[in-house]
């Protein structure tokens, strides 16, 4: 399995990140959680291009993860691509109907498949089988784990429920938008993500969805997590491709 980060930033992006962005490839089998802004653009600098991508999984419907999704409907349709699978929480066929009542000349342009999952359910998304569980978000929202390799946050606070859920993983992509001293809600600072991970084992922990506070301080948030967990933690970066399997030798 090969994970390759798109986006690592947020809301508010720099030039080095773009919005959240997560491609999830093994074999045949190709699969993008979330669609935030810059996407589009990273898929084709990535060079897997968005003619590879016909499935979407989205963790929720905040703007910074889904901005890119009608983007890369036009683009697929223009490509002469002629379908698309769509999944996420409930809500997400109300935010694909939305999204083409706005632009109807989208409407029909691909064969769209809309699917609805909720949390603590397994399913299959592109081949690949992925479990689901609730975060601590402002919107509803949801975190995959995909088999025992691989698993995303999503957005949310860090707590114990969601550590847990990961626990075994070898790789573990989590929100971690700010440094300690930015009073924030819905997302974890590195105190608070070092304290949710202190009981669990994961094999290499890369942060993410990383808003402009946190540049030049990366080492300061390492440390910060470091008093709580000894686990491998990184700062993923736009465009990083990390093959799982070398990371379990």
């Amino acid at each position: 399995m090969q994970v390759t980060f798109l986006g690592t930033g947020a809301a508010m992006p720099t030039g080095d990140r773009f919005q959240t962005g997560i491609l999830v490839q093994e074999g045949d089998r190709t699969v993008l959680v979330d669609c935030g802004s810059g996407v589009l653009q990273r898929l084709q600098q990535s060079g897997v291009g968005y003619e590879s991508v016909s499935t979407v999984l989205l963790t929720h419907h905040h703007l910074d993860h889904v901005a890119d999704l009608l983007p890369l409907m036009k683009a697929r349709w223009l490509a002469g691509e002629e379908h698309l699978e769509i999944v996420g929480p409930q809500g997400t066929k109300g935010l694909v109907d939305d999204l083409l009542s706005a632009f109807e000349y989208m409407d029909g342009r691909l064969d769209l498949q809309v699917r609805e999952v909720v949390a603590d359910d397994t399913f299959s998304v592109a081949g690949f089988d992925v479990s689901s569980y609730e975060t601590r978000h402002s919107v509803p929202c949801l975190a995959y784990r995909f088999d025992d390799r691989f698993t995303y946050s999503g957005d949310s606070e860090a707590f114990a429920g969601l550590a847990n859920f990961a626990d075994g993983c070898a790789i573990l992509a989590h929100d971690c938008a700010f440094p300690d001293d930015v009073d924030v809600s819905n997302h974890p600072t590195p105190s608070e993500l070092g304290a949710a991970l202190s009981d669990v084992e994961i094999g290499r922990v890369y942060l993410t969805h990383l808003y402009p506070h946190t540049q030049g301080r990366h080492e300061e948030m390492r440390r910060s997590i470091g008093e709580r967990y000894d686990g491998d933690v990184r700062f993923a970066e736009d465009l990083q491709r990390v093959s799982i399997e070398a990371e379990r030798r």
